[in-house]
């Protein structure tokens, strides 16, 4: 064999090797990097979203929207209460306060249902004719907040503008009042005299409105 030959066989076999290392590298660093993973990846603590995780946008809750509800003031949140008595024309009026005592806001609107009992407890019967609507105040929604009061004007009318035949004149001492829209009444002192008979229509109520 010639020199030449020699060198020529020791070349190509070193050449042969430095490739066989190449693709063994390459095939060594390719198997750590299946899926796309990259070895100086963020983890995350516990509780703590991961960088490549977007948090979910807060949802409104219903106060910040304006949904909530404000549901109708319930008997059982209002205080009911008199005022002072004035009279005029043969007819005395009395303010009846309705106050938001339930720790919620709620609302009022419309008539109370208002009539003279004997008694102030359901055991209590109705005297005369329960009172009518005067539609001189306009009927509207009020909003009670915590505290606040409505009010609604009741009339009394003199017994005695009546005939004694006609009227048949009582002296009532309570007056039972349905909040509106409600079916449990409150039950007030309230001293007047009145007709027992239903035919006389002595009792006049308005519609509800803001303020004691």
């Amino acid at each position: 064999m010639s020199p030449l030959s020699s060198v020529a066989r020791r070349g190509a076999a070193c050449c042969a090797m430095a490739v066989v290392a190449t693709l063994a590298a390459a095939c060594s660093g390719g198997g750590s990097g299946t899926g796309g993973a990259t070895p100086h990846s963020t983890t995350s603590s516990p509780g703590t979203p991961s960088p490549s995780a977007s948090a979910p946008a807060p949802s409104a809750s219903p106060s910040a929207t304006g949904s909530a509800t404000v549901t109708a003031c319930a008997t059982a949140g209002l205080r009911v209460t008199t005022g002072q008595s004035q009279g005029a024309a043969g007819t005395s009026y009395t303010n009846i306060d309705f106050t938001n005592v339930s720790g919620s806001t709620c609302t009022l609107g419309g008539y109370p249902g208002v009539s003279l009992v004997t008694a102030g407890s359901s055991a209590g019967t109705q005297i005369g004719a329960a009172a009518r609507r005067m539609p001189t105040t306009p009927v509207r929604t009020i909003t009670l907040a915590p505290g606040q009061v409505a009010h609604a004007s009741l009339g009394v009318v003199d017994a005695g503008n009546f005939s004694q035949s006609a009227c048949k004149p009582v002296t009532a001492h309570w007056l039972k009042v349905f909040p509106p829209n409600q079916y449990t009444a409150a039950y007030l002192p309230f001293t007047t005299q009145t007709c027992s008979l239903a035919s006389q229509k002595t009792l006049i109520i308005q519609a509800i409105s803001p303020g004691a």
